[in-house]
């Protein structure tokens, strides 16, 4: 016996509506993927007291590659944190500057920085400890 193209069953449900208070999430986490990962903390910190050049950039980021500081750099351009301006000089210059936009997180992501630096020794305790109670 062959297969019947009839449909057999045909009640469908509605998908749900979104949770209004949930709505956003998708946004606002890529917006926090952006602010929050620790080459852009870096970028936003060096930036903080005024415009930079790349290669200041660099320099004053350690370990990061020029490739990484790029890309960093696109992506605050792009989500409008980050202004780059082009000046027609030999070789020709290029500044990295926070916009107003930027500026409005210089506080918080300080903040984020300085409590990383202060409390460094204590996580970096805890690591050791959990490792030792979780190595086989």
């Amino acid at each position: 016996m062959g297969t019947s193209l009839k449909p057999a069953h045909i009640d469908l449900t509605a998908a749900p509506m979104p949770d209004r208070d949930h709505a956003d999430c998708r946004g606002v986490a890529s917006i926090l993927a952006r602010v929050g990962d620790k080459w852009s903390v870096f970028v936003i910190m060096m930036l903080s007291d005024g415009p930079k050049r790349f290669n200041e950039l660099k320099r004053m980021i350690n370990g990061i590659s020029q490739r990484m500081l790029t890309l960093t750099l696109r992506g605050l351009e792009r989500d409008g944190l980050v202004t780059r301006t082009i000046f027609p000089t030999i070789p020709p210059r290029v500044d990295y500057e926070l916009t107003d936009l930027g500026r409005g997180l210089q506080q918080p992501v300080r903040a984020l920085g300085e409590w990383a630096i202060t409390h460094q020794e204590q996580i970096a305790s805890a690591r050791t400890r959990f490792d030792e109670r979780n190595t086989p």
